[in-house]
């Protein structure tokens, strides 16, 4: 099994009427994924791809048994959404929305972990456990099946490192983009923890940027926890300080969130630096021994 998602989750679909909801569930049903209900109020009785929709969650998970769900709802309504799904005991919660007003973040996470919840996002462009599920944005020409397991706040730079890597032969056990905070769900150091533990993994990619501390927690844990390889790249190491990169977590002040910073810390915790996406290739092949 992959990471919080493989070939048998079980997929609610929230807001899949609306243009984004209907567009990811066509894509992500053409995947593979097993999308077994949607729910939009008011629409309850229609279909959205042979998909039934039900007007509440609680009416789907009468219906059907339920994973994991993902959420295209807009920000405005984010809370009292993810509050739904949370309550009717849905375990894996993937928030789409960018813009969510922090204080609603913040009751989300907060109801979630008292629930038992995981939580992937917000503004996550999702998750893909390459050739059997996917939740969110990531285009499936981007990735192959494989053992690398790689996570990265930034969609964009998912997409173009799981297509760098697939270009070059290595596949992906599972790819993830965390969102670009300033408050998450599941963090770097949470992710890594997971790919420890799984047995399709063999080698971890991280993918940093400037801003915070997330990568010194995740070093500090890769030091004292983590036995397999990890290749990890930071983005933005030209910038200056009070400097935004357009990630709402990615301000550095003082010495504190430095490309620098978090480089130092990485490498103390034992992993392979890269510079460039290319260069995460590279360092992967040598790992392996790979003298293709």
């Amino acid at each position: 099994m992959a990471i919080l998602i493989d070939k048998n989750t079980k997929v609610l679909v929230q807001g899949i009427t609306g243009r984004s909801g209907a567009l990811q569930t066509k894509v992500m049903k053409d995947y593979g994924t097993k999308i077994v209900a949607g729910v939009t109020p008011g629409k309850g009785g229609n279909t959205v791809e042979g998909i039934s929709v039900y007007d509440f969650v609680t009416e789907a998970v009468a219906e059907h048994s339920i994973d994991a769900a993902i959420s295209f709802v807009p920000p405005r309504f984010s809370k009292d959404a993810c509050f739904e799904i949370i309550q009717a005991g849905i375990k894996f919660l993937v928030i789409t929305a960018e813009g969510i007003p922090d204080h609603d973040v913040i009751h989300i996470l907060a109801y979630a972990q008292a629930n038992g919840c995981t939580v992937l996002g917000p503004g996550t462009a999702g998750v893909i456990s390459p050739g059997k599920c996917k939740l969110g944005a990531h285009p499936p020409r981007m990735y192959t099946q494989g053992s690398v397991g790689l996570v990265s706040k930034s969609g964009a730079l998912s997409y173009e490192i799981g297509k760098m890597l697939t270009e070059a032969g290595i596949g992906q056990s599972t790819v993830l983009a965390i969102g670009g905070g300033p408050i998450w769900g599941l963090t770097q150091k949470e992710v890594i923890e997971l790919f420890e533990q799984d047995p399709e993994t063999d080698i971890i990619v991280l993918v940093g940027e400037i801003g915070g501390t997330m990568e010194e927690e995740a070093a500090e844990f890769i030091a004292e926890h983590v036995t397999k390889p990890v290749v990890a790249m930071i983005v933005g190491r030209a910038a200056p300080k009070g400097k935004s990169l357009g990630h709402a977590g990615a301000i550095i002040q003082g010495n504190r969130g430095t490309a620098q910073a978090k480089i130092e810390a990485l490498s103390q915790a034992g992993a392979h630096i890269a510079r460039t996406p290319q260069e995460i290739v590279e360092l992967i092949k040598h790992i392996r021994g790979d003298n293709k």
